[in-house]
């Protein structure tokens, strides 16, 4: 009679699998924007409290795609997987998609197992600062460049002024500590599996699954279903913790009262500051980003 019972698909007699919860962290790591949400701190913390909150859960799988971004939401987010895998005792696992380059693979070695597709692109241990020179363009024009400042250093990577020698080698300094950082993660999250020499693997090089598995980046090759299903059986249970799908909610709108004329009048007033919040912070990006 028991067995006849567990098969019904309701009710405390059903014989019902493990619950693994899926976690899925996609996207460039930072503030992406106005009207595009990265992977921050403040937006994940909600859900990563949700991804840990099951109480009899076998474990967390992290679905991994970002070619990587802010190394300080990456070291938070993943700070945070840590803490709440070792609160709760929950093995974590990450899958990883299309990427987990740089800050990306950061967020990877969250997990205590990392399994990625043979064509995934893994890997970029390192920093990277882009930028451009254009004072002798405005001097080609005749635009005149006014620029006042308190401190010599303020503004010593100006695209618009001649590049300074002191300004590079004070930006390949900050470049230096952010990627001791990122080594220092990688060495404690991969320990003795990591098999390849160090001067390749923190080369800032990237690599599809099978030579990242030669490197010791990862675990094995598989996907999240078959890798569950074959850990935890075929009635592996995936509960996917879903974000707020409502439009103003996923640009970063706050609303707490219902639509109206006054509040329509608030988002198209946010609408200005957040394009300009945007570019500055694309073009901090730029200088100190994994």
């Amino acid at each position: 009679m028991t067995k006849l019972l567990a098969k019904l698909p309701f009710g405390p007699w059903r014989d019902a699998g493990p619950i693994v919860s899926v976690l899925r962290l996609s996207g460039v790591i930072g503030q992406a924007g106005a009207f595009r949400q990265g992977l921050t701190m403040s937006s994940m913390a909600g859900l990563i409290e949700r991804a840990f909150a099951p109480k009899t859960q076998a474990a967390v799988a992290l679905v991994v795609n970002s070619p990587g971004g802010s190394p300080v939401q990456s070291a938070l987010i993943a700070k945070r997987i840590r803490d709440l895998a070792a609160e709760k005792k929950v093995p974590v696992f990450a899958f990883c998609e299309d990427a987990a380059a740089s800050g990306g693979y950061w967020l990877a070695c969250a997990a205590d197992e990392i399994w990625a597709d043979e064509s995934s692109i893994l890997g970029s241990i390192g920093v990277v600062s882009s930028g451009f020179g254009a004072h002798e363009f405005i001097q080609r024009f005749g635009i005149e460049r006014r620029l006042y400042t308190a401190g010599d250093k303020k503004v010593i990577l100006d695209p618009f002024s001649p590049e300074r020698e002191d300004g590079v080698a004070h930006l390949k300094a900050i470049q230096a500590e952010i990627h001791d950082a990122f080594k220092a993660m990688v060495r404690d999250r991969r320990g003795a599996r990591l098999s390849g020499p160090e001067e390749e693997l923190f080369s800032g090089a990237f690599w599809a699954g099978r030579r990242a598995l030669e490197l010791g980046l990862i675990d094995g090759i598989g996907d999240l279903r078959t890798v569950l299903r074959g850990r935890f059986g075929e009635k592996v249970r995936l509960r996917v913790v879903q974000e707020d799908r409502r439009w103003f909610r996923r640009m970063g709108f706050r609303v707490e009262a219902p639509m109206g004329a006054n509040t329509l009048d608030r988002l198209a007033a946010d609408l200005p500051a957040a394009a300009l919040s945007a570019v500055e912070e694309r073009a901090l990006w730029s200088r100190y980003g994994l």
